[in-house]
């Protein structure tokens, strides 16, 4: 029999794992200023256990923490900080984050992420997750999903984000305005990352053997079966019938008996990559449009010129509003750059090292660091986006730094909202669209002023990880008074109907 120690002193216990943590975060990534003082890399003061997210929690939003560990250093290549006990390099010259996503991608071709594919196939089984071949196939099939053609005949399908996403993915049409409480709308809520939501993924991501252990998934059991039904049911009636859609299920369907042994995707895989696009229509997409529309309607002047230009598509194409036209609006596209500047729908991105890679040095007179596999890298889009070095005065709301191309600005890779190289958001330009859609039909009808909830200055949330307002988005809707905005001739998909985002609670919250 082995013998065991029982400790039962509390301050004991503390103080052995302050020693166990000190011991780690000398020896595992940031070096030792004992051994060799020009191998250290500056790192954020962690706490025990929790690391650096021990503000997420009580004292800052989460974009808030990546933009003070990014201006902790700010002559240094890159900087150290822990997530829980896993330490992570966050990069911040823009010529060494293009080497890692584009030019040097082989090294870095994966998220950090882990998971039980058997446990957690929403999560594990997407196409943000997937790694190595499985990522190429999967990333190939879906990018068909948004092609030129594709974006048209969605161009006709769109309503409001949630909605839209059911109906490009699964052909069913749905209204949340009217019915708030249908299975679609509810279970993307129970999916979407609250506070609670947000420490199941961070759980997964630094222990997952504890949450295989536990059977802790990042998504709720009944949401991971309500849309595996979804996808089953649809592809069984869509055969019986012989139906036949231009939709992402239908391109996932037609792969059948096409690709090789081992690669064909299963219900799981259909599923979760559903999912995916599913949970950006509705998380990440509803972030831009709250975002955009709140400083268009806080800033009148913005607001009076984005009008004049819808007003003159308007007058131009008889009311009969295109998809062409829509992409021509270049003030209406600016406005939507400069708020996923400022309000990127992610903080911040990481990529898994699959093979060492040598860094050059931080500063002058640094040696050289050498990222072993399975170390973390972070992108700290929020840091980048909001550094007076590449956009002057960041905390201001300016479209014009857009206004030009803002196609061109972003290929300086200072602008980060869509990611980086091949693993670059494959659904950015529907995104694009069913933004500009939306806020165009809303600022031809309607006037947005703030009123006596609205936040200013803004003030983002401290509850989870996701980019919002402390005390939601609340905005005054008026009738435009312009005489154009009075025509019925007004052509555009969707409803008329303002939703005030209210920071009613997440279900696990």
């Amino acid at each position: 029999m082995t013998p065991v120690l029982m400790i039962r002193d509390e301050r004991f216990i503390k103080s052995m794992a302050i020693v166990n943590f000190e011991h780690i975060r000398n020896h595992r990534n940031f070096g030792d200023q004992r051994v060799d003082p020009s191998s250290v890399i500056p790192y954020a003061k962690p706490m025990p256990f929790v690391g650096n997210m021990w503000e997420a929690f009580f004292q800052r939003s989460f974009a808030e923490i990546v933009e003070k560990i990014y201006n902790s250093n700010p002559d240094s290549k890159y900087v150290g900080f822990f997530e829980f006990d896993t330490p992570v390099l966050l990069i911040r010259d823009l010529d060494l984050i293009k080497s890692i996503t584009v030019k040097n991608f082989h090294h870095f071709p994966n998220h950090r992420l882990a998971s039980d594919p058997d446990l957690d196939p929403l999560f594990s089984k997407n196409i943000f997750s997937l790694r190595g071949e499985k990522w190429k196939e999967v990333r190939k099939i879906l990018t068909w999903a948004f092609t030129p053609s594709k974006m048209r005949s969605m161009f006709v399908l769109l309503r409001y984000s949630s909605d839209v996403s059911v109906i490009c993915m699964f052909g069913i049409d749905v209204n949340s305005l009217i019915d708030p409480k249908n299975p679609y709308y509810v279970n993307m809520r129970e999916a979407s990352f609250g506070k609670a939501q947000s420490l199941r993924l961070f759980a997964a991501r630094n222990f997952p053997w504890l949450c295989q252990l536990l059977g802790i998934t990042v998504f709720k059991q009944k949401v991971i079966e309500f849309f595996k039904d979804l996808v089953t049911g649809t592809i069984k009636i869509r055969d019986e019938n012989g139906i036949v859609r231009s939709d992402m299920i239908q391109l996932m369907m037609e792969t059948r008996g096409k690709l090789e042994p081992g690669k064909e995707l299963t219900i799981d895989d259909m599923t979760a990559q559903a999912f995916i696009f599913f949970l950006g229509g509705f998380e990440t997409v509803s972030t831009l449009l709250s975002f955009a529309a709140y400083e268009i309607g806080i800033n009148d002047d913005i607001q009076k010129r984005l009008q004049d230009e819808i007003d003159q598509v308007l007058e131009d194409c008889n009311g009969e509003v295109t998809y062409e036209a829509i992409n021509g609006m270049k003030y209406l596209e600016a406005v939507i750059f400069e708020s996923l500047r400022m309000y990127p729908p992610f903080a911040a991105t990481g990529r898994a090292c699959a093979k060492p890679f040598e860094l050059p040095p931080r500063v002058p007179g640094a040696k050289p660091y050498v990222v072993q596999a399975n170390e973390t890298v972070c992108i700290p889009i929020y840091g980048i986006h909001h550094d007076p070095q590449y956009y002057p005065e960041p905390k201001k709301f300016n479209p014009d730094r857009f206004y030009d191309n803002p196609i061109e600005v972003a290929k300086f890779h200072s602008f980060l909202s869509f990611g980086l190289g091949p693993r670059m958001c494959i659904g950015y330009r529907f995104a694009l669209l069913e933004t500009k859609v939306l806020l165009f039909h809303i600022f031809a009808k309607c006037d947005l002023a703030p009123c006596s909830k609205s936040s200013i200055p803004l003030k983002l949330n401290r509850k989870g990880f996701s980019m919002t307002l402390e005390n939601g988005f609340w905005l005054k809707v008026q009738p435009r008074t312009a005489k154009s905005a009075g025509s019925e001739k007004i052509a555009i998909p969707g409803t008329t109907m303002l939703i005030e985002t209210i920071p009613d609670k997440h279900p696990d919250d």
